[in-house]
């Protein structure tokens, strides 16, 4: 299995329509990215947060599945409007 993890710094155009957009758009993603076994996504509520205001993890069944779900329509779409409004971060690991 592989743990996929995620913050964005929205950028100071993005609305909070915007925000819930993304939110909306990435639990959409449940049960129609193949190899996805899970996803969770949120307002980040860490007092320690550093500007990253929304977080999610994904689980993957392997790095084949992590790397297809880089290449999907539903993520090539979500990125082309979201990528101008975050500044992301990403971390991968394997997880048993």
């Amino acid at each position: 299995m592989l743990i996929h993890m995620f913050a964005f710094r929205w950028l100071p155009a993005a609305t909070a329509d915007d925000k819930a957009r993304a939110l909306q758009e990435l639990r959409a993603f449940a049960g129609r990215i193949p190899g996805m076994i899970e996803i969770h996504v949120g307002t980040n509520l860490a007092a320690r947060h550093a500007g990253y205001e929304t977080g999610g993890v994904m689980k993957f069944t392997d790095q084949a599945a992590l790397t297809a779900y880089g290449d999907h329509p539903l993520h090539q779409a979500l990125l082309a409007w979201l990528l101008p409004l975050i500044e992301p971060i990403e971390v991968d690991f394997p997880s048993e």
